[in-house]
Protein backbone atom coordinates (compact mmCIF):
# COMPACT_ATOMS: atom_id res chain seq x y z
CA UNK A 1 0.00 0.00 0.00
CA UNK A 2 2.79 2.46 0.92
CA UNK A 3 4.49 1.92 -2.45
CA UNK A 4 1.27 2.83 -4.29
CA UNK A 5 0.87 5.97 -2.18
CA UNK A 6 4.46 6.99 -3.00
CA UNK A 7 3.84 6.33 -6.71
CA UNK A 8 0.74 8.51 -6.67
CA UNK A 9 2.55 11.26 -4.74
CA UNK A 10 5.42 11.33 -7.25
CA UNK A 11 3.07 11.91 -10.19
CA UNK A 12 3.18 15.60 -9.30
CA UNK A 13 6.04 18.07 -9.40
CA UNK A 14 8.40 18.07 -6.40
CA UNK A 15 8.59 21.23 -4.35
CA UNK A 16 12.00 22.86 -4.22
CA UNK A 17 13.56 25.63 -2.19
CA UNK A 18 13.24 29.09 -3.69
CA UNK A 19 16.13 31.27 -4.87
CA UNK A 20 15.51 33.48 -1.86
CA UNK A 21 15.86 30.51 0.51
CA UNK A 22 18.97 29.20 -1.28
CA UNK A 23 20.82 32.54 -1.24
CA UNK A 24 23.23 31.21 -3.88
CA UNK A 25 24.64 34.71 -4.35
CA UNK A 26 26.12 34.57 -0.82
CA UNK A 27 26.30 30.86 0.06
CA UNK A 28 29.25 28.82 -1.25
CA UNK A 29 28.07 26.18 -3.74
CA UNK A 30 29.74 22.79 -4.18
CA UNK A 31 28.98 20.58 -7.17
CA UNK A 32 30.17 17.00 -7.36
CA UNK A 33 31.07 15.17 -10.58
CA UNK A 34 30.19 11.89 -8.85
CA UNK A 35 26.74 11.87 -7.20
CA UNK A 36 26.57 10.76 -3.57
CA UNK A 37 23.86 8.27 -2.55
CA UNK A 38 21.63 9.32 0.35
CA UNK A 39 18.07 9.30 1.69
CA UNK A 40 16.10 12.52 1.77
CA UNK A 41 12.69 13.84 2.65
CA UNK A 42 11.20 15.37 -0.49
CA UNK A 43 7.97 17.33 -0.51
CA UNK A 44 5.27 17.14 -3.16
CA UNK A 45 1.95 19.00 -3.09
CA UNK A 46 0.22 15.92 -1.71
CA UNK A 47 2.80 15.20 1.00
CA UNK A 48 6.39 14.42 1.90
CA UNK A 49 8.12 11.11 1.25
CA UNK A 50 11.54 9.75 2.13
CA UNK A 51 13.41 8.61 -0.98
CA UNK A 52 16.72 7.17 -2.11
CA UNK A 53 18.39 10.08 -3.91
CA UNK A 54 21.64 11.21 -5.49
CA UNK A 55 23.23 14.36 -4.06
CA UNK A 56 24.53 16.49 -6.93
CA UNK A 57 25.32 19.82 -5.21
CA UNK A 58 25.10 21.53 -1.83
CA UNK A 59 25.56 24.68 0.19
CA UNK A 60 26.07 24.83 3.96
CA UNK A 61 22.26 24.86 4.39
CA UNK A 62 20.72 23.11 1.37
CA UNK A 63 21.25 20.05 -0.83
CA UNK A 64 20.37 19.50 -4.51
CA UNK A 65 19.07 15.98 -5.02
CA UNK A 66 17.77 13.91 -7.94
CA UNK A 67 15.90 10.61 -8.10
CA UNK A 68 13.89 8.44 -10.44
CA UNK A 69 10.14 8.04 -10.04
CA UNK A 70 8.51 4.62 -10.41
CA UNK A 71 7.52 5.76 -13.94
CA UNK A 72 11.21 6.32 -14.77
CA UNK A 73 11.12 10.13 -14.77
CA UNK A 74 14.03 12.02 -13.24
CA UNK A 75 12.95 14.54 -10.60
CA UNK A 76 15.19 17.14 -8.97
CA UNK A 77 14.80 19.49 -6.02
CA UNK A 78 16.69 21.54 -3.51
CA UNK A 79 15.92 20.49 0.08
CA UNK A 80 17.17 21.68 3.45
CA UNK A 81 20.38 19.92 4.52
CA UNK A 82 18.65 18.60 7.65
CA UNK A 83 16.26 16.62 5.40
CA UNK A 84 19.14 14.49 4.04
CA UNK A 85 20.77 11.41 5.58
CA UNK A 86 23.95 10.10 4.02
CA UNK A 87 24.61 6.38 4.24
CA UNK A 88 28.15 6.75 5.58
CA UNK A 89 27.24 8.76 8.69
Amino acid sequence: MSVRVDEMTMRGVPQTLTDRELELEVQPLTRTPVPVRARAWVRYASGAIKLDVDIVAWTPRAVAVRWKTPAGEEHRAWVWASAVERGDS
